[in-house]
């Protein structure tokens, strides 16, 4: 009988390991959403930002349709290479906008603001894809900026509508790349422990951090991929615009403020969009709320602002408001 006391023991330490294993399996089916923290737990903040809030996603929403509707409407406009990437900006703002801004709204009336586990990987699916789209078409608008001031005679034959519609699509590529070269391994992960996310929406670092696993290297990976990614493109555009700076000032010093004043726009909208990005991601930030203010800076902000810097400070989109908005009064019903 003693003799079999080890072997009972380990029959027991078995049955215990196999009970261990059985809740955490049950742990992991039963786990199928998330809790989202948000920005207050004051009443009376979530309603001001609610309104806040509600009325800067109107305000993204009409800003970039119409951007897009000048572009598709003004012949000029549609002609001219650099405002058809400008619609294309537009889109991806108010999309990348609709996939977190109207969730934060509604979380603002909501005493338990949750979302689904397959909701949050959709969520990061999108934002990722349409983040590394947007900044490879901003490469692609700096590639534009270069071409009409350094090379203005070829302009319009360089920048035809296939290379366009090419360089449009590459920057999609890159964009559905860029996102499932890491949700390809965050959606395995298992989820059985803690599943609260102190920010507006699901964003990579935090949900992985959540996991029930060692996750050292994904960590390793989304840095790699997310955050030196952000700051070579943004070292990249920086040395574009040295470049072309350059290149004006060795030909005349007149054209240097000419030129300054045509990049100021872009270069306004590329610190806006890549600042958050790499302070997300390349730079050592452990404060929740400089995050949470990063995640709303990134995806309310940056979309609201592009329309009111591209559209405000053009010529050229304010003419074509004025030729819109006199065709459309001269086409309308007689009094």
């Amino acid at each position: 009988m003693w003799r079999n006391k080890p072997r009972i023991r380990h029959f027991c330490n078995l049955c215990e390991l196999q009970k261990f294993m059985a809740v955490k399996m049950k742990n992991n089916s039963v786990l199928n959403e998330f809790i989202l923290l948000g920005l207050t737990n004051s009443w009376e903040l979530e309603i001001l930002f609610f309104v806040i809030f509600f009325l800067a996603y109107t305000s993204i929403m009409a800003g970039n349709s119409l951007i897009i509707l000048m572009v598709i409407f003004d012949s000029h406009l549609r002609s001219t290479p650099m405002y058809f990437l400008l619609a294309n900006l537009s889109f991806l703002d108010m999309t990348l906008s609709t996939v977190t801004v109207p969730k934060m709204i509604t979380d603002f009336l909501r005493d338990r603001k949750t979302i689904s586990l397959w909701g949050c990987m959709a969520q990061m699916f999108l934002v990722h894809l349409l983040g590394g789209s947007e900044m490879s078409l901003l490469v692609v608008m700096a590639v534009d900026r270069y071409v009409a001031i350094c090379k203005p005679l070829h302009y319009t034959t360089i920048m035809n509508h296939r290379i366009l519609l090419g360089s449009v699509f590459i920057s999609w590529v890159i964009g559905f790349v860029h996102t499932m070269s890491q949700m390809a391994f965050v959606v395995t992960l298992p989820f059985c422990g803690p599943n609260v996310i102190d920010d507006v929406f699901c964003d990579l670092p935090l949900v992985m951090n959540l996991a029930c696993t060692d996750t050292y290297i994904l960590d390793l990976l989304v840095i790699a991929d997310s955050g030196l990614l952000s700051l070579i493109c943004f070292l990249l555009l920086l040395i574009s615009y040295v470049v072309i700076l350059l290149t004006v000032h060795r030909r005349s010093s007149g054209g240097l403020s000419k030129a300054l004043s045509t990049l100021s726009a872009h270069i306004t909208v590329v610190t806006l969009f890549f600042g958050p990005l790499i302070l997300i991601y390349a730079w050592p930030v452990s404060s929740y709320t400089l995050d949470k203010f990063l995640s709303v800076f990134f995806s309310v902000v940056t979309p609201l602002l592009n329309p009111i810097i591209y559209s405000l400070r053009n010529r050229e989109m304010k003419a074509a408001m004025v030729r819109l908005r006199s065709r459309h009064i001269s086409s309308g019903p007689p009094l």
